[in-house]
């Protein structure tokens, strides 16, 4: 009994001589397809957000707000001849036609375009907030 007792204990002082061994050194083995998934990840994260980053809170103006269509259409393409810089987008929300103009980040952009605006549309130009598109790929801040 006596001998098998110390052989377990000879065996057991073996194995913690051996797991106090210093070794300073971690080895790692990586499979090269994992950088291939993590990249192609990344292509799809930056695919399907790109959507989303596209779209921010902005301002435009409000050039006019009609339930006659021709009038609505005429006003477009003034803002175009004159303004051709500009995007012009034609909304309808029942009953009325609402033609918005810019992609403006901040009320102080805008500000230029509406006593320019207001020249040739007297009545009934604003500027309000509202969902504007802007190039994630150009901008740094997005």
């Amino acid at each position: 009994m006596k001998y098998i007792i110390s052989c377990v204990l000879l065996i057991l002082s073996h194995t913690l001589f051996a797991q106090t061994a210093d070794t300073n050194t971690v080895v790692v083995f990586k499979d090269p397809r994992i950088d291939m998934l993590e990249k192609k990840q990344m292509q799809i994260n930056e695919f399907t957000t790109r959507d989303a980053r596209s779209r921010v809170q902005g301002f435009r103006i409000l050039v006019i707000s009609t339930n006659d269509r021709n009038k609505a259409t005429n006003a477009k393409i003034k803002i175009y001849q004159e303004f051709p810089e500009l995007r012009a987008y034609l909304d309808w929300q029942p009953p009325y036609m609402k033609l918005k103009v810019g992609d403006f980040k901040n009320r102080s952009e805008a500000e230029p375009y509406l006593s320019s605006i207001q020249r040739f549309f007297p009545s009934g130009v604003y500027i309000i907030r509202d969902v504007i598109e802007v190039n994630p790929d150009k901008s740094s801040t997005l």
